[in-house]
C-alpha cells in the first residue's frame, strides 16, 4: 500500500512539473522567438465575430442577383477571415434603390460601405464616393472597357468600379416564329407589331387566352426611360437631351414612335404592361405567354432554367429598327462604389476590387448572364458556351446608347422622371403624345436651366 502511495506521489509531481513547463513556454509551445500560426510568420487566425471588420454592401436582388452576391461574399470571406461582408438587399426599381442609398449618404452614415450604383449615377453621387484611384484602382482599370471607366470618372476621380454592362435586347420564341412561317426576328417595329398580332391570334385560337405578342417595361420608372429611349433613338436618331443640353422630344419621328408604342397597350401587350417592370414582364415571358420580350441580358440564363416554359425555345437579337434605320439599345449596367463615410474605406475598396475582378465577373457571366466589363472575357470559351449571345451581340453592347446622365448631372433623375412620367401618360391614354411631350419639354428645360 505504501509503495502504491509513493508511486502516486511521484506521478503527481511529474504532472505538476509538466504543466509548469508548458505554462512557462516549454518544448512545443510558441514563444516570443517562435510565433504561433496566424501571427506574423504565417497568415491570420480566424477572427472571432467581435474582432471582424464588417463591410456592408448594398446589392440588387433582381433575378438571381442576391443569390450570386451572397456566394461572392462567402468567397471573399474565405480569403479574408478577419472581414465579414454583409449584404443589404435593395429594391428592384432603380428610383427606389437610389432613394435607399441617398438616405445613407445624406445622413453621412458609416453603416453602408459599398454601394451597387447604376451606370447613370456616378455624376449625381460623386460627392458621396471615394476616389478609388487612391486605393490602387489603376492596377485593375486597364482590363475594363474604356468607355465604362470614363463614365465612372468624375472630375478626374474614379468613383466606381465597372461590374457588369447591360443593353436592351429582344427575346423571341424561335418555335413560334417557325410555326407561323417567319424566317427570323423582326427587323423593324412595324414588323414586330405585325408578327406579334399574328402569333398572338393563333395561340389564342388554340386555347391560350393568356398569350400576348409583346411584353416590356411600361411602369412609371427608369425602366420606361430605357425602353422609350430605344424607341425614340431608333426612329429619330437622337437622344431626349443632346450633349449640349438641348431637349429633343417633340419632333414628328419621336411623336410617331410613342404613338405606336401606345397602340400596343391592350392589343399586342397586356393592359397591365403599364405597371410592369423587368421582373413582371419576365414572368409573363418565362411562363410561355409571350412571343417577344424586351429585357436585359440577365433574363437569358433564367429563361433556360428548369422552371422555364421557354427553355430551348428562344433566342435573342438586337431590338428592331425604326424610321432611322438602325436598332438602338439603351446602355445599362452596374458599378461598385465606396462610400466616403465608411469607417474602413481601404477594406471596402478591396471588397469592390475583388467583386469586380476577372474571376468573379466570369462566374457572374456564366451563372447569371451578366455581361462582363472586362474585355478578355468575351473571348473566354466557358463564358461564350454559357451565354452565346455575348459574342453574337458584342457590337450591341459596345455601341449601346447612353442616357443623358453626364450632361444633366446632378439633375439627371429629375430629367428622367419628367420623361418617363410624360411617356407613361401617353401609354395609359391620359394624354395624347404631342401634348404630353410638349409639356415634358418645358419641364425638362426648366430643370436644365438650373444647371451651371
Amino acid at each position: 500500500m505504501l509503495a502504491h502511495k509513493k508511486l502516486w506521489s511521484i506521478l503527481s509531481l511529474m504532472i505538476i512539473l509538466s504543466l509548469a513547463l508548458v505554462a512557462c513556454g516549454g518544448p512545443g509551445t510558441p514563444t516570443a522567438e517562435e510565433p504561433a500560426a496566424g501571427e506574423e510568420t504565417g497568415g491570420e487566425e480566424p477572427a472571432g465575430e467581435e474582432d471582424q471588420v464588417v463591410i456592408t454592401v448594398a446589392a440588387g436582388a433582381v433575378g438571381k442577383e442576391l443569390e450570386i452576391a451572397k456566394a461572392e461574399a462567402e468567397r471573399y470571406m474565405e480569403e479574408h477571415p478577419n472581414v465579414k461582408v454583409e449584404l443589404l438587399e435593395t429594391p428592384d426599381y432603380v428610383q427606389d434603390r437610389l432613394g435607399v442609398l441617398l438616405q445613407y449618404f445624406e445622413a453621412e452614415s458609416p453603416d453602408l460601405d459599398v454601394a451597387q450604383v447604376d451606370v447613370i449615377w456616378p455624376g449625381d453621387l460623386a460627392q458621396h464616393l471615394v476616389d478609388l484611384n487612391e486605393y490602387g484602382a489603376e492596377e485593375y482599370t486597364d482590363k475594363h472597357f474604356e468607355a465604362i471607366v470614363e463614365n465612372n470618372t468624375v472630375d478626374g476621380r474614379l468613383v466606381a468600379m465597372p461590374w457588369f454592362i447591360d443593353a436592351g435586347m429582344l427575346y423571341y420564341r424561335t418555335d413560334l416564329l417557325e410555326k407561323y412561317g417567319y424566317s427570323g426576328p423582326p427587323r423593324t417595329w412595324e414588323e414586330l407589331t405585325e408578327m406579334a398580332e399574328t402569333i398572338q391570334a393563333g395561340e389564342r385560337e388554340e386555347g391560350n387566352q393568356d398569350f400576348w405578342g409583346f411584353v416590356w417595361q411600361g411602369d412609371e420608372y427608369e425602366g420606361l426611360t430605357c425602353d422609350a429611349l430605344e424607341w425614340q433613338f431608333s426612329n429619330s436618331g437622337h437622344n431626349f437631351v443632346s450633349m449640349d443640353r438641348e431637349v429633343m422630344v417633340t419632333d414628328p419621328d419621336t411623336i410617331e414612335i410613342f404613338e405606336l408604342a401606345a397602340s400596343w397597350v391592350g392589343s399586342i401587350s397586356p393592359p397591365g404592361v403599364t405597371g410592369m417592370g423587368e421582373e413582371g414582364a419576365r414572368e409573363v415571358w418565362q411562363a410561355g405567354n409571350a412571343a417577344f420580350h424586351r429585357n436585359w441580358p440577365y433574363v437569358y440564363s433564367l429563361s433556360q432554367g428548369e422552371d422555364s416554359e421557354v427553355a430551348g425555345k428562344f433566342d435573342v437579337s438586337p431590338l428592331p429598327a425604326g424610321r432611322n434605320g438602325r436598332s438602338a439599345a439603351t446602355l445599362g449596367g452596374w458599378q461598385l462604389a465606396v462610400s466616403k463615410y465608411s469607417d474602413n474605406p481601404e477594406i471596402a475598396a478591396d471588397v469592390a476590387f475583388f467583386l469586380t475582378g476577372e474571376e468573379e465577373q466570369k462566374i457572374r457571366a456564366i451563372e447569371m448572364g451578366n455581361n462582363p466589363t472586362i474585355k478578355s472575357l468575351y473571348e473566354d470559351e466557358e463564358v461564350l458556351e454559357a451565354s452565346p449571345f455575348m459574342g453574337k451581340l458584342y457590337d450591341v453592347f459596345v455601341n449601346a446608347v447612353p442616357r443623358p446622365s453626364t450632361q444633366t448631372a446632378p439633375k439627371y433623375n429629375e430629367v428622367s422622371t419628367a420623361y418617363f412620367t410624360a411617356i407613361h401618360s401617353i401609354l395609359t391614354g391620359e394624354k395624347d403624345a404631342l401634348t404630353a411631350m410638349e409639356e415634358c419639354e418645358v419641364e425638362m428645360e426648366n430643370i436644365i436651366s438650373t444647371l451651371e
